[in-house]
């Protein structure tokens, strides 16, 4: 017998060795539609999550162009801060800006953990370090000096 002209149940072995991988063909190419369809379904969410978050962007750079416009910083440091702009006397000198390029920065106060703060009961809100004292954060500004008497020529 040959495996060609075997038969078993009536068929031939060859007919039912084909059947069988006609039918794993057909049955793979399901799964990978299956699959692929999943796949685009997957990709277009995706996207549209991408489009949301590119409209969020634009949106918070508007917001952040709003909130950086110079005029709207210097009324809001008026208003709360109450800030002025710094006028000529005030400015420093060359040679107060190298004594203060040679003190280097202010020394910054150590700031106090926001559980120290619940544990101690302090009035400071936890998580936020009380201000520095004044003296640790000094600010050295050039002084007014009155110009000197003109000599009348004698």
């Amino acid at each position: 017998m040959n495996v060609f002209t075997r038969r078993v149940r009536g068929f031939r072995l060859l007919d039912l060795v084909g059947i069988g991988l006609l039918v794993a063909v057909i049955l793979g190419v399901y799964l990978a539609k299956t699959m692929a369809g999943r796949e685009r379904a997957e990709i277009a969410t995706i996207e549209r999550q991408i489009k949301v978050e590119k409209a969020r962007i634009r949106l918070l750079q508007a917001e952040v162009a709003h909130l950086e416009q110079p005029g709207r910083l210097e009324r809001l440091s008026v208003t709360y801060l109450k800030m002025e702009p710094v006028t000529a006397h005030r400015e420093a000198t060359p040679d107060q800006i190298i004594d203060l390029a040679r003190a280097g920065p202010p020394k910054k106060a150590k700031a106090v953990s926001a559980v120290a703060g619940m544990i101690s009961g302090s009035d400071s809100m936890p998580g936020i370090p009380p201000p520095p004292p004044p003296e640790a954060n000094p600010v050295r500004v050039a002084q007014a000096q009155a110009p000197a008497p003109v000599e009348a020529a004698r």
